[in-house]
């Protein structure tokens, strides 16, 4: 409601740009899945309004094609989201959501997590229609906390030992089908960025001619430099000697100790080999996240299994930006990383597939039609992103030329031979979470 009542109607109505949906169809669409969803399927009560089921399913009309839609208007829309919500609660307040519940959709309340995590993805998605929107700024949030005193004196790089780890979840009870389920991989040793690239060290690689070298871009991603006449990050600019970003109507200088935000992966496969590196696979990112080689076992989160607080993380649009490379301390991983979670999506160099064993739950459109190498894995969640939808397991996919997403990466190197704890080959993990 924030988000949408932050502009004015005819900002609502409005498409700001073909990769994305007018707000105000984001707001109905919330509504008309919590309708779906807990009042009728999990409520077992008759439709509010199933004539809108058409307009405000996601797989039959591309976003570019929305605003052509006999859309409810916003107050309609506003309507509309608190009749919903009503009865969401009263369904809520008499629904057994024990564990031990035979159906499967209200065991442990899953449906309702299922919806909570849904809107918080379309309050990003959102969010990320603002930071398109033209016009002066509507959204403000103070400012996350100074990098710590020890960022500057980080190691660069940390070794995450090989051996094998606990990959995805059998036991989070508000997973997604793709998280799903738990099962072994071996990884061996590498070396992973402390941090996310920072825009310093972006300015490095256009400095050096990286996006006029093809030599390091795949022939897809030169293709696309070159068709779409990419120089910078989206929102990025010239003033004179200075580079500038546009961020929610405030034009400001780029903050050279922020990570890079809005690129896309051939950009950032791009840089990194410049760098002499690579992105990490998805299995190695979650295994720098979650592995605790003094437990063998697999954390739900980089620091533990406690929630997500604001010391751990920057996460639901608490700050409207990046913290500074090195911030979060206390969210650290065992490996030494920092800022895993939160702050920018992070580019893995894996393609979106299903883990061994996987099942479509509740219907095959959430994940199983997406699996396939035309998307690419993001993992770690973004300064957008609410608590909520955001753990070590949680996979985020989107195409490799995607720009508008609060997309970052960080880079990894192979280990050396002796590189890496031997022992941890002989030791299996021993389970995940608590």
């Amino acid at each position: 409601m924030a988000l949408t009542g932050a502009v004015t109607e005819d900002d609502l109505v409005a498409q700001h740009s073909p990769l994305m949906s007018p707000l105000v169809w984001d707001l109905a669409h919330i509504a008309n899945q919590e309708e779906l969803w807990l009042v009728r399927e999990a409520g077992g009560r008759p439709g509010l309004r199933p004539d809108l089921d058409h307009l405000y399913d996601a797989f039959r009309t591309p976003r570019a094609d929305r605003p052509a839609l006999p859309l409810l208007g916003p107050a309609e829309a506003r309507a509309y989201v608190a009749e919903v919500r009503s009865q969401t609660l009263e369904v809520l307040a008499a629904a057994d959501t024990s564990p031990d519940q035979q159906e499967r959709l209200l065991a442990d309340g899953f449906v309702f997590g299922m919806l909570a995590q849904h809107e918080q993805q379309h309050d990003e998605t959102m969010l990320a229609t603002h930071q398109l929107r033209q016009g002066p700024p509507v959204l403000d949030a103070p400012e996350p906390p100074q990098a710590p005193a020890d960022a500057a004196a980080l190691p660069p790089e940390v070794l995450v030992p090989g051996g094998p780890f606990t990959m995805g979840t059998s036991t989070e009870a508000w997973a997604l089908d793709n998280e799903l389920p738990a099962h072994t991989v071996d990884v061996p040793a590498f070396w992973l960025d402390t941090t996310p690239v920072t825009n310093g060290a972006y300015l490095e690689f256009i400095a050096a001619g990286g996006y006029r070298d093809p030599a390091w871009w795949t022939p897809e991603g030169w293709r696309h430099v070159q068709e779409e006449g990419l120089e910078a990050p989206q929102f990025w600019s010239r003033d004179g000697e200075t580079w500038v970003r546009r961020r929610f109507g405030h034009v400001e200088p780029v903050p050279a100790d922020e990570p890079v935000l809005h690129v896309c992966w051939y950009e950032a496969d791009a840089y990194a080999r410049w760098a002499g590196r690579r992105l990490p696979t998805e299995s190695e990112w979650e295994k720098a996240a979650r592995h605790d080689p003094a437990g063998g076992r697999s954390r739900r989160y980089p620091w533990g299994d406690a929630d997500p607080g604001p010391e751990h993380a920057n996460l639901g649009q608490r700050h409207l930006r990046p913290a500074p490379a090195g911030s979060y301390p206390a969210g650290a991983a065992p490996s030494g990383a920092r800022q895993l979670i939160g702050d920018v999506w992070e580019w893995t160099a894996s393609d979106f597939a299903p883990y061994p064993g996987f099942e479509a739950f509740p219907y095959k459109e959430y994940s199983e039609v997406f699996f396939g190498p035309e998307y690419k894995v993001l993992r770690g969640g973004a300064f957008g992103v609410d608590e909520v939808a955001s753990r070590a397991t949680f996979r985020n996919w989107d195409y490799p030329i995607r720009r508008q997403i609060f997309a970052g990466f960080r880079t990894a190197r192979d280990a050396g031979p002796g590189e890496g704890a031997a022992a941890e080959h002989t030791r299996r993990p021993g389970g995940e979470g608590a």
